[in-house]
């Protein structure tokens, strides 16, 4: 079993930055796939980051050039770099690990995840 704990989350204001961390424990290979999402108040989770095996990233539209996914397999962690934050990338940020094989663009979908955290909030102010 799988575990993953976020940290990092907090307020900004706009152009702002913040760096997610998930500590992740349990079967190694199970976090050769991992992702961030957000969900926001009234809105679907929807992809933000994923990140292979291989080092392979797979972002977002509305995110690429602002945020860096990032993995450090020693220590079995994942992380997401935001900068330049704008009001509307206020959500709970989730990291999610096994995508169950798929990669590119359906490794941003949450469907395929298998493994999630709790969750840490990100707000940004205008």
């Amino acid at each position: 079993q799988v575990q993953l704990v976020e940290s990092g989350g907090g307020s900004v204001q706009a152009g702002g930055s913040l760096r997610l961390s998930c500590a992740a424990s349990g079967y190694a290979r199970s976090t050769f796939c991992m992702g961030w999402f957000r969900q926001a108040p009234g809105k679907e989770r929807e992809g933000v980051a994923a990140i292979d095996s291989d080092g392979s990233t797979t972002y977002a539209n509305s995110v690429k050039g602002r945020f860096t996914v990032s993995k450090d397999n020693a220590k079995n962690t994942l992380y997401l770099q935001m900068n330049s934050l704008k009001p509307e990338d206020t959500a709970m940020y989730y990291c999610a690990a096994d995508c169950q094989g798929v990669s590119g663009t359906w490794s941003i979908r949450p469907i395929w995840y298998v493994y999630w955290g709790q969750g840490t909030q990100v707000t940004v102010s205008s």
